[in-house]
């Protein structure tokens, strides 16, 4: 039975890794953490920021709020810090409804 590597679960992303996933400038990704305080990389000796999966998801609800839904920015800072958890619950569902629609329209071709 061949040997299988476990898979390393990353920690820590780059500045560079962050805006990759989201397609957008690293700028803005130094913009929203200092605009958000629910933003809080680690910063190595070197000043590096480095985010966790819980930045990611974080940035993952300021780009909801910001880009797809077209809030402002002070409209975002405002209904993060008002309702978090609704945030992050309306959050999630349509992620999942994003999911099941790409799951459906894939189903939907191969017929």
């Amino acid at each position: 039975m061949p040997y299988k590597e476990k898979e390393i679960e990353k920690l820590y992303f780059s500045i560079s890794e962050v805006a990759a996933m989201f397609d957008v400038n690293a700028s803005l990704i130094r913009f929203w953490e200092k605009e958000f305080e629910i933003i809080k990389p680690f910063k190595n000796k070197k000043g590096n920021r480095l985010f966790t999966k819980k930045d990611i998801e974080n940035f993952h609800l300021i780009y909801h709020l910001v880009k797809e839904r077209g809030m402002t920015l002070a409209g975002a800072k405002k209904k993060i810090r008002e309702n978090k958890d609704d945030v992050d619950r309306n959050f999630e569902v349509v992620s999942k409804l994003k999911e099941i629609k790409s799951l459906l329209t894939e189903i939907r071709d191969t017929l």
